[in-house]
């Protein structure tokens, strides 16, 4: 039975997983700083993307995904072990993103796969200090 630390604990690292989707749905990639730890690793390479430092990504991601007019994360369930301070933490994710023709149409582009996140508890709450996106599917 989880006790009142252990499902704030959970609440809280489900609105990170949301924070993170928000910021990279809407551009807005500063947001990134209160979802990472400042000496984050990320790796996007299952989808075509970089391995880096918060700072190289989110430069990064600010310039390849404006290729997409809109995005959007869905995310299913989470598998979170906590352990004190630090968490492991499975999420599933399905993206749907779409671009733009040569001829003006919408392009669907779609992903989805496990977001894998090392997580730590910081003085401003509970961050990600590593991220490895898991691809398992595309259409």
């Amino acid at each position: 039975m989880l006790d009142l630390g252990q499902l704030s604990d959970r609440i809280e690292i489900a609105d990170l997983l949301t924070s993170y989707t928000r910021a990279v749905d809407l551009g807005e990639w500063d947001r990134l700083d209160a979802v990472f730890t400042p000496d984050a690793h990320i790796d996007y390479r299952a989808t075509g993307g970089i391995e880096g430092t918060l700072p190289a990504v989110k430069a990064w991601l600010a310039e390849v995904l404006t290729a997409f007019v809109r995005r959007q994360h869905v995310m299913g369930q989470s598998e979170v072990v906590l352990d004190g301070d630090a968490a492991k933490v499975t999420a599933y994710f399905a993206n749907p993103m779409i671009s733009l023709g040569g001829d003006g149409g919408e392009r669907l582009f779609a992903c989805g796969g496990y977001y894998h996140h090392d997580l730590v508890r910081t003085g401003e709450g509970w961050r990600s200090r590593s991220l490895v996106q898991e691809l398992t599917w595309t259409r």
